[in-house]
């Protein structure tokens, strides 16, 4: 296989495109060379075939959707309370509306998943893999809540970033005078993360 790392990494993004436009049924290396604008079999010098694609586009959005180290950096100079969770959520939400084509994908691969066994087990490992870290890191720096606060809002904020990015008109108006989605950071995080706080900055 070739090995321009540059060039598998505009290939991966290109994929991320197809997906998050024309779903896992038009993830295909002939619409991946073409959105990355390169001749057509170059996308098959790079993988293997589609599920080595799928993988390396998890792989890819892990590094597209991850915090930002300096605004991270920031954030954890505040106190370890309820208003420091709801930044990271504020976040969160910023992310996904940023690199929404980023997110899209991560919503079909997920469909794609229920189809294919072996996607369906590497892809549960990895969002697993990615809960326990919240959880861990929920609990070593010292948050309020626990593990059941971090289940409970990681669910709570999938299905607000669900809806925002697919159908906000749902939420348009849900609840008077609450703006969406930023009020409804805040209202899930008041809902489910207890007052106070633990460790201090």
């Amino acid at each position: 296989m070739a090995g321009n790392p540059e060039r598998r990494a505009a290939l991966v993004d290109a994929g991320v495109e197809v997906l998050a436009r024309e779903g896992a049924r038009g993830l295909t290396f002939r619409a991946v060379d073409a959105a990355a604008g390169v001749p057509v079999g170059t996308a098959s010098n790079y993988f293997t075939g589609r599920d080595d694609l799928l993988r390396q586009i998890d792989a890819r959005l892990h590094v597209r959707l991850a915090p930002d180290p300096e605004v991270f950096g920031k954030l954890m100079a505040g106190p370890r309370d309820r208003s420091l969770v709801t930044a990271f959520m504020h976040d969160l939400m910023a992310r996904a509306t940023r690199d929404r084509s980023g997110y899209l994908a991560l919503l079909e691969m997920r469909m794609e998943a229920t189809r294919r066994p072996e996607l369906r087990a590497s892809f549960t490992t990895s969002v697993r893999g990615d809960l326990q870290d919240g959880m861990d890191f929920h609990r070593e720096t010292g948050l309020p809540g626990g593990d059941e606060t971090v289940v409970v809002l990681y669910l709570a904020m999938l299905g607000l970033i669900l809806e925002h990015l697919t159908l906000p008109g749902v939420l348009d108006g849900v609840l008077p005078g609450v703006g969406v989605p930023e009020g409804l950071v805040e209202r899930i995080v008041t809902t489910v993360v207890p007052d106070g706080g633990g460790k201090p900055a």
